[in-house]
């Protein structure tokens, strides 16, 4: 490490302290800075000045209605070129409306929907699989559709993104994710995704959502063919519409996992590629609220030292998840409130239960928590020999 390296950071320090924006340049340097902790450090400086010591999560679960999908992805390994391939499936909407009927007792607050782009279905499969869900529950939260399904909507049933928007909403939607960005890159999406949105298009959905009063997340996938430079200008260019709608909630930067798709000879990326990638993500997008560390994906240890690395949010109990466990992910595929919980406190956080808008439903006060079991019998682990001790609902 040079004098000139540490002159940098320090100027870059108070840059983030004066609240001014931080450039290309800034994002690339703090990516190769050799001093993790310090970049660390910063960003976590900056979360609590956003978002004190809390990290939120809520209690949660995913349906994934279909996995067949027009898109192409290299990365990809939950998709299914064409109905009736191996593994392919279509949920009918019985079979959706049972996903929320047997949790009538789990107090779930959101459902997150994400599916393949499927052609052969008629529009109004989609509309109504919300329908059903608001009649089993009308106060539940539907995050659902990324930008890349209502672009592949607009395009397959002739409308316009405004017109598949608001008849989605009409039928009960309330917020979006912020899957399918993957890396704006138009070099790094001809190799990975050619056949999808392209990032104008993802980010002009994102931009009449926010328009139409619908707030969403933003993601980026790391760990493939791209370059530093490319990451932040991924995140410079969410940060530009952040700066325009204001509609972003939170950033959630997506590590590659290789198992089962064409990119399967390509490293996954390191936790302290996480770690640094998190930070950085805080530190360039000053104006998105929320950092989260999708647990699922990254694993519980390193979901508790992100939070000393920009993140505030780490996700919900989740409940079901295809897409990551599909691609190799090993840890488990449910999260119990309590355990949640002890996640956030061993990591010196206060746990702030939210629901999908981020108004407060609990907060830990430090007291004792429900008494704690081993859940290995009962939870879906894709990996049973993780000795996690969690606690019941």
């Amino acid at each position: 490490m040079t004098a000139t390296d540490s002159a940098r950071l320090s100027t870059i320090r108070a840059k983030v302290h004066e609240g001014e924006p931080l450039t290309l340049e800034d994002g690339v340097f703090l990516y190769r800075y050799p001093d993790l902790l310090a970049v660390g450090s910063l960003a976590n400086e900056l979360r609590e000045r956003i978002n004190g010591d809390r990290t939120y999560f809520n209690i949660n679960f995913h349906i994934n209605p279909t996995n067949v999908c027009e898109a192409d992805c290299q990365f990809c390994s939950f998709a299914r070129l064409q109905p009736g391939m191996p593994q392919a499936y279509t949920m009918s909407l019985d079979e959706i409306r049972h996903k929320l009927v047997e949790r009538q007792g789990q107090p779930v607050t959101e459902i997150h929907i994400v599916s393949g782009l499927h052609g052969g279905v008629p529009w109004s499969w989609y509309t109504d699989q919300l329908r059903v869900l608001k009649q089993v529950r009308p106060d539940i939260h539907l995050k659902a559709f990324t930008a890349v399904e209502i672009h592949f909507f607009a395009q397959h049933y002739g409308k316009s993104y405004e017109e598949v928007l608001r008849e989605l909403m009409d039928a009960g939607l309330d917020s979006m994710p912020g899957g399918g960005a993957e890396i704006f890159a138009e070099r790094v999406r001809r190799k990975i995704c050619r056949d999808k949105a392209s990032a104008d298009q993802w980010l002009q959905v994102h931009r009449t959502a926010h328009r139409l009063g619908l707030r969403s997340n933003c993601t980026m996938l790391f760990g493939t063919v791209e370059t530093l430079e490319e990451r932040v200008d991924h995140m410079l260019r969410l940060r530009a519409l952040q700066d325009e709608t204001g509609g972003f909630q939170t950033f959630i930067p997506l590590a590659f996992h290789p198992d089962g798709n064409r990119l399967g000879k390509l490293p996954r990326p390191t936790g302290i590629d996480s770690l640094r990638t998190y930070a950085v993500g805080r530190l360039m997008l000053h104006n998105i609220p929320h950092i989260k560390a999708y647990w699922i994906m990254i694993g519980l240890d390193t979901a508790q030292i992100a939070q000393s690395f920009g993140v505030d949010d780490l996700d919900g109990t989740v409940q079901e998840e295809k897409i990551y466990h599909m691609a190799g992910a090993d840890t488990p595929q449910a999260m119990t409130r309590s355990g949640l919980i002890r996640l956030i406190r061993e990591a010196g956080r206060t746990a702030v239960e939210r629901d999908t808008l981020y108004n407060l439903r609990w907060q830990d006060d430090g007291g004792p928590l429900p008494g704690i079991r081993s859940l290995e019998a009962s939870m879906p682990y894709s990996r049973r020999d993780q000795r996690v001790e969690l606690s019941v609902l």
